[in-house]
């Protein structure tokens, strides 16, 4: 596979494509009220002892402090991350590859040469090196690593995005779940069994301007004319429930359509996208790349009350060129991104409160193939995060020497992301209860690091 198909297929024949489609403005701009309503019956289901969703978060993170927000940098295709944040400069050329490793300002911690940036932000930062799997397929991987529960044929699990929007409370008018990524359509990043009130809110990138489906008017349609159409509508509403009161969808309209109304009258989340109200020299940190802005996009986002955000790069599916790949055109890209997010966050003072997540579907083979590339492999693998009170200035866990698996505190995806909703306030044991009647915790398997806590 040449690199230029690389950005639009990955060796699955999956091609980048929109995530999801909701949100149209439809006859009165207001098809979001049946994604309202359905949030209202999925919320109903949450079974926590009699707690309301809401009230069932459960034990504090350590140190008492609770984040609010995740941004999740996905890097689409599967990362070497063993030519990243795990250098291997002690094994044989055929593993150690052409990448030289570097000091970062955490002393003993080292990063690939390709990434300066980020080693000068180490000590805001948690690298996890000792993460792993068996699923080294893209779809699989991607829903694992996404959800933190192994995948299941059965079932769909939610997104963790999914289960941030509808565990955490989000200001009135703002979206709580928005994603730039490129994720697989269908069973990657959605909400599962949570069903579609807990979708994302897919953004536009195209023409250079970014943009959320369902949360602003058509251009012909005035927030005037909205109300003059909302009050038509509530007409025949009104004679709809006289006709039949037992319908469960009339059930709590008047409700649901007033949220429905306040999120396309609100400029709060539109305001967000407005980039150009970022200085030049900010702009310009973060790079012109969809990418840059995407994550310059997510911070605004978190700024105005949006509680999960997902941005992605694509191209790591490097099962040829890999080097060349990473040294010219990924690391480069998520260097400058990803090491400008953090250090915004934090001269905003948000890093405490918002959670950066940098992962892909799994890592790649220690063992370099004969076309320069490196293949699927899940059984070791590293991430970073940041912020949200995660250690910072930590290096988690090791892997053996020539990196096939790792060596000491090993952690699944399913634990990451039980550290993780800890960290949030949501209880990742909470039992929801799926559209066919069957209890599920939110995370199965998993259990909170607390050697990963600050």
């Amino acid at each position: 596979m040449s690199d230029r198909k690389s950005w639009i297929t990955d060796c699955e024949r999956y091609h980048r494509r929109d995530f999801l489609k909701v949100g149209s403005a439809g006859l009165l701009g207001l098809s979001l009220a049946d994604l309202l309503r359905a949030e209202s019956r999925a919320a109903e289901a949450v079974k926590d002892g009699g707690t309301s969703a809401a009230g069932s978060l459960g034990k504090p993170p350590i140190g008492g402090k609770k984040a609010k927000s995740v941004i999740m940098v996905w890097l689409a295709g599967g990362p070497a991350t063993i030519d990243m944040w795990d250098p291997r400069p002690d094994a044989p050329d055929t593993i150690r590859g052409d990448f030289k490793p570097i000091n970062t300002k955490v002393s003993g911690l080292q990063f690939s040469e390709h990434l300066p940036k980020m080693a000068s932000v180490a000590d805001k930062s948690t690298v996890i090196r000792s993460i792993h799997h068996t699923i080294a397929a893209h779809e699989l991987g991607t829903q694992y690593m996404t959800t933190g529960n192994r995948p299941n044929p059965a079932l769909v699990y939610p997104a963790m995005g999914s289960v941030a929007s509808m565990m955490l409370d989000t200001p009135v008018g703002v979206p709580p779940y928005v994603s730039f990524a490129d994720l697989r359509a269908g069973r990657s990043g959605g909400a599962g069994y949570l069903g579609p009130a807990y979708n994302p809110f897919p953004v536009e990138t195209g023409g250079g301007r970014l943009r959320v489906r369902g949360v602003s008017l058509p251009k012909e349609l005035t927030v005037t004319e909205l109300d003059r159409r909302d009050k038509l509508r509530n007409i025949f509403d009104e004679e709809f429930r006289k006709v039949d009161k037992g319908v469960d969808l009339a059930k709590g309209l008047d409700k649901f359509h007033a949220q429905a109304l306040d999120i396309l009258r609100n400029d709060r989340t539109q305001k967000a996208f407005q980039l150009e109200e970022e200085s030049k020299a900010m702009r310009e940190a973060y790079g012109t790349t969809p990418f840059g802005q995407s994550a310059l996009a997510a911070r605004r986002l978190v700024q105005a009350g949006v509680r999960f955000v997902t941005v992605s790069i694509g191209g790591w599916d490097t099962h040829r060129n890999n080097f060349q790949s990473l040294g010219t055109r990924l690391l480069p890209q998520l260097d400058q991104v990803l090491s400008t997010l953090i250090r915004d966050l934090d001269s905003h003072g948000l890093l405490d409160e918002t959670i950066v997540y940098c992962a892909g579907e799994f890592g790649r083979t220690p063992k370099i193939n004969q076309t320069a590339g490196r293949d699927h492999w899940a059984r070791s693998m590293a991430v970073v995060v940041a912020g949200g009170a995660f250690k910072r200035g930590y290096a988690h866990g090791t892997t053996q020497v020539d990196g096939m698996a790792p060596a000491t505190d090993p952690i699944s995806p399913d634990d990451l992301a039980a550290t993780i909703f800890q960290q949030l306030g949501i209880n990742h044991a909470l039992e929801l209860t799926t559209n066919n009647g069957r209890p599920m915790q939110i995370v199965r398997d998993g259990k909170p690091v607390d050697a990963l806590m600050g």
